[in-house]
C-alpha cells in the first residue's frame, strides 16, 4: 500500500531528507513516479511521464491487468506489484511475438547474524509467494537480483559468507527448478557459484534454468568493482563464459551481471549475439549509483535494439562485523540502502515506472519481440555501425605499444609575441 505522506513545500527539505535515508522512500513515496503522479496534475503528471519513460510505438504504455491469485499474494506477503505492455507495429509477414517476463527484487529475510543455514531457507520462503504470483501471472521468463540465496556479503571482506556457494546444481538450483517445470517458465538465478570442477574456485553467476526444469546454461560475471565498498574481489575474478546469449523456448536471453552494466561494449557484445532480452540482475546503493540507474538500461536497449530488464534488491543489510573500505569513510556495518527501482526498458527508448525503492516487489511485462528488428530496421544501427574501424582502434589499443590517435595544433606549444 502507497503511504499517503504530504510532500514538502520546498526543495532539499532535511526532514524529507532524513526520512528518505530512514525508511528507503522518496519523501514517504514509494517510487519517483508515485511521488510525482500525487503532486502534479494529471495532464502534467502526463507530460512528465512521456518525457521520462517515453512513448511505446507513439503511444503511452499500457498497464496489465494483475490477476487476482497474483493480487492476493502481493497483499497478503506485502509486495509491490505492477504489471505493463511493450507493442510493436503489426507486421504483414510475421505474427506478433510476446513474451511474458517477470523480474523480482527483495530484501533479505532474517538479520545477517542468524545461522547461515536459517538464513538461507528465510530467503527460499520469502521468495515462494512472489515466485508463485509470477507463475499464476503467466510469466514465461522470470530473473532474480544478484546473488539472490544470501545477503550481499562482499563488502565484508570475510571469508566465511563463501560458505554460501553452491555448484551450478546445487541447492538454490534445485529449488527453482521444481517452479520452473510447475509454470512451464525458464527462470534466470543468479547465484555464488562454486566450481567443483576447478579446485572450487568461486564465481558470481547466472544459471539459466529452461521452463522443463533442465539447465541451459550458465554465464559469469565479466566485470568486477573495486569502487567504494565493494570489494568482491576478494571472492571472486572476472568470469570466462564470454558473452553467452541462451536460446529459449521464449526468446534469446542475455545476463549482463551488475556491474557490467557500466561498459558499453559489454551491451554491445550480446546484442551481436543475438540477444532479444538482457537482464541486469543487480545489487547497488543509492549513494553510488541511483542517478546512473535509469539512464544505463535504458541507453543499451536503444542502442542494441533489444529489452533490457534490471533488477536491484532492497533494503540495508546491516553485518555483525563493521568494516572499511577505500573512499576514506570510517568503519561502518552496512553498504547503505538497496533502492530496488527494478524496470524494464525497450529499444524504442520507452520503459516502465519502476518498482518501490524500498520494498520486495514483482513487476510482469509483456514484450512483443518483433519490436527489436523494427528498431533495428528504423534507425539501421546495425547497418551504420563501423565495426572495422572499432576493432582495429581496440586490437591496438591492447598492445603494449599503443599510441593515441591525437593529432597537435602546430602552433600549440610556440610562444607568441
Amino acid at each position: 500500500m502507497e503511504r499517503k505522506e504530504e510532500v514538502g513545500k520546498e526543495n532539499g527539505n532535511s526532514e524529507e531528507g532524513s526520512q528518505t535515508l530512514r525508511d528507503g522512500s522518496i519523501c514517504g513515496f514509494e517510487s519517483l513516479s508515485r511521488l510525482l503522479e500525487s503532486s502534479l496534475s494529471p495532464q502534467a503528471f502526463k507530460e512528465v511521464s512521456r518525457m521520462l519513460i517515453g512513448l511505446n510505438c507513439g503511444k503511452a504504455l499500457e498497464p496489465l491487468e494483475i490477476v487476482e491469485t497474483a493480487k492476493g499474494l502481493s497483499s497478503q506477503h506485502d509486495f509491490d506489484i505492477q504489471a505493463f505492455s511493450f507493442h510493436a507495429d503489426k507486421e504483414l509477414l510475421r505474427e506478433p511475438r510476446v513474451v511474458r517476463v517477470g523480474l523480482i527484487q527483495n530484501s533479505i529475510a532474517v538479520p545477517t547474524t542468524v545461522p547461515f543455514l536459517e538464513q538461507k531457507k528465510a530467503i527460499f520462503e520469502k521468495l515462494k509467494p512472489i515466485i508463485d504470483a509470477a507463475g499464476a501471472s503467466g510469466v514465461n521468463i522470470l530473473c532474480l537480483q544478484e546473488a539472490w540465496m544470501m545477503p550481499f556479503a562482499f563488502c565484508t571482506r570475510e571469508k566465511r559468507w563463501c560458505e554460501f556457494a553452491e555448484p551450478i546444481d546445487g541447492e538454490s538450483t534445485q529449488y527453482l527448478q521444481g517452479f520452473a517445470r510447475k509454470y512451464n517458465m525458464v527462470i534466470v538465478s543468479p547465484i555464488l557459484e562454486r566450481d567443483l570442477i576447478h579446485g572450487e574456485t568461486i564465481w558470481n553467476t547466472a544459471v539459466i534454468i529452461g521452463n522443463n526444469g533442465n539447465i541451459i546454461g550458465k554465464h559469469r560475471k565479466n566485470h568486477i568493482p573495486r569502487v567504494g565498498d565493494f570489494n568482491e574481489s576478494t571472492y571472486y575474478m572476472e568470469g570466462n563464459t564470454g558473452h553467452p546469449v541462451f536460446e529459449t523456448a521464449y526468446g534469446k536471453i542475455g545476463v549482463n551481471i551488475c556491474y557490467g552494466r557500466h561498459h558499453p561494449l559489454n551491451w554491445l557484445v550480446f546484442g551481436l549475439n543475438g540477444a532479444e532480452i538482457v537482464f541486469n540482475p543487480s545489487a547497488t546503493v543509492g549513494e553510488l549509483s541511483e542517478p546512473m540507474w535509469p539512464i544505463e538500461a535504458r541507453n543499451a536497449a536503444i542502442a542494441n535494439s533489444y529489452f533490457v530488464g534490471s533488477i536491484n534488491r532492497v533494503g540495508t543489510e546491516v553485518f555483525p562485523n563493521p568494516f572499511t573500505s577505500g573512499d576514506g569513510k570510517p568503519q561502518h556495518a552496512d553498504f547503505g540502502h538497496f533502492y530496488g527501482s527494478s524496470h524494464v526498458s525497450a529499444p524504442d527508448a520507452s520503459c516502465t515506472p519502476s518498482l518501490s525503492r524500498n520494498r520486495d516487489g514483482l513487476l510482469i511485462s509483456d514484450m512483443d519481440l518483433n519490436l527489436c528488428r523494427q528498431l533495428k530496421d528504423k534507425w539501421g544501427f546495425r547497418m551504420t555501425a563501423r565495426y572495422e574501424l572499432y576493432a582495429d582502434m581496440l586490437s591496438r589499443y591492447v598492445k603494449p605499444d599503443f599510441e593515441p590517435q591525437i593529432i597537435s595544433d602546430p602552433l600549440l606549444h610556440k610562444n607568441h609575441l
